[in-house]
C-alpha cells in the first residue's frame, strides 16, 4: 500500500535543527573580551604570587613571605596567607614532577587551542570554562618556570573535615576548578558539536 500522503494533504514539516556554529570567532569584539578575560585572571595569579615569594635577581620584586611562612589574616586562624611550594597536582599529589607537569601543560594548552578553535565544546557554559582552565594552567605553568614550583598562598582551616585545614591554593587553582564544574554543569545544559551534528543527520 503506497504511503503517498492523499490529494490535498500538506507533508508535515520536519522541524529544523539548530546548526552549532563557532562560539568565539577570531579577531571579533567577543574574542577580544574573552582574551582580556584570560589576561587578567593570569595577572592577578601572578601578581599575588610575585608579591608573596618575589622573584629572585629582581630587587623590585622582593620576597614578602618565607617559604613556609604564615601570616594570619584573621583573629582566629581560620584564614591565612601563606607561602608552600608545590612541585606536583593539586592537594599535593605526585611531589616532584615539575617537568612531567610542564609537559602536561603544554599539551594541554594545545588541546585547549584546538577546542576553543573548533568550537568542539559550544555554548556560553563551555567556552567560560575553557578560558578559565586557560587561565589557571597558563598561571601554574608559569611558576614551575620562574621559581621551580607552584606557590600557593591561599590558606583555610574552618576546623571541621574537609576543611582542617583545606589545601594551600591559588588563584589559578581556583580558576582551574570553577571550570571543572562549569563543565560539568554544562554538560547536562548544553551539547557537544557532535552531539548537535549527530541530531541534524538523524
Amino acid at each position: 500500500m503506497s504511503d503517498a500522503p492523499l490529494s490535498g494533504e500538506v507533508p508535515e514539516q520536519q522541524p529544523e535543527q539548530e546548526v552549532v556554529g563557532p562560539v568565539l570567532v577570531c579577531c571579533s569584539a567577543g574574542w577580544f573580551l574573552a582574551a582580556a578575560g584570560v589576561l587578567f585572571l593570569y595577572a592577578l595569579d601572578q601578581a599575588t604570587k610575585l608579591w608573596t615569594a618575589g622573584l629572585p635577581g629582581w630587587s623590585g620584586l622582593p620576597q614578602h613571605l618565607p617559604l613556609g611562612e604564615h601570616i594570619a589574616l584573621t583573629e582566629t586562624g581560620w584564614f591565612e596567607w601563606v607561602h608552600f611550594s608545590n612541585t606536583g597536582a593539586a592537594f599535593g599529589i605526585l611531589q616532584d614532577s615539575n617537568k612531567f607537569f610542564i609537559g602536561l601543560s603544554f599539551a594541554a594548552i594545545g588541546g585547549l587551542a584546538w577546542v576553543l578553535k573548533t568550537s568542539l565544546f559550544p555554548g556560553r557554559l563551555n567556552l567560560a570554562a575553557l578560558l578559565l582552565l586557560l587561565s589557571g594552567i597558563l598561571g601554574n605553568l608559569t611558576d614551575r618556570f620562574l621559581h621551580g614550583y607552584v606557590v600557593d598562598f591561599l590558606y583555610f582551616d574552618f576546623g571541621f573535615p574537609p576543611f582542617h585545614p583545606w589545601p594551600a591554593f591559588n588563584v589559578a587553582d581556583s580558576c582551574i576548578c570553577v571550570a571543572v564544574g562549569l563543565l560539568m554543569l554544562a554538560s547536562f545544559t548544553e551539547p557537544s558539536r557532535s552531539a548537535a551534528k549527530h541530531t541534524e543527520t538523524v
